[in-house]
C-alpha cells in the first residue's frame, strides 16, 4: 500500500509530503511513543504512529528509514517538525482519531 492510499483510508490530514512522497510503499505498522524503544522496535518501511510531535521524531523516522509517522489525536504538530521533516522528504500525517483507532482500521484494510 502506498502512503496516499493509506492517508484517504484513514481519513488523515498530509502535513508533509510531495507527490513523490505520496507514492512510498508501507511495509508495516509501529506504534509507540517513547523514542528510545521505537528506534530500537521499529522497522524500515513501516507507518510511525506516535502522538509526539517534536524534532526529534523526525530524526527517528529517518534513522529508521521509516515510510511516513502518522500524528495521531489531532495533536499539534511543531513548526520546527514540519520545517525539517519538509526538508528531509519525510511524511507526515495528522489524525483525529487514537493510537488504538487507527491501529484497528489499519487492521481491517485487505
Amino acid at each position: 500500500m502506498k502512503i496516499l492510499e493509506l492517508s484517504k483510508i484513514l481519513n488523515c490530514e498530509i502535513i508533509v509530503g510531495t507527490s513523490e512522497t505520496k507514492d512510498i510503499d508501507i511495509k508495516n505498522v509501529y506504534i509507540g511513543d517513547l523514542l528510545s524503544i521505537v528506534m530500537s522496535k521499529a522497522q524500515a518501511g513501516c507507518v510511525w504512529i506516535t502522538i509526539q510531535t517534536h524534532l526529534n521524531i523526525v530524526a527517528v523516522a529517518e534513522l529508521i528509514e521509516m515510510s511516513c509517522i502518522i500524528v495521531a489525536e489531532n495533536m499539534e504538530i511543531e513548526g520546527s517538525t514540519i520545517l525539517k521533516a519538509e526538508k528531509l522528504n519525510i511524511p507526515i500525517l495528522k489524525s483525529k482519531q487514537t493510537s488504538f483507532e487507527l491501529a484497528c482500521l489499519i487492521n481491517n484494510i485487505k
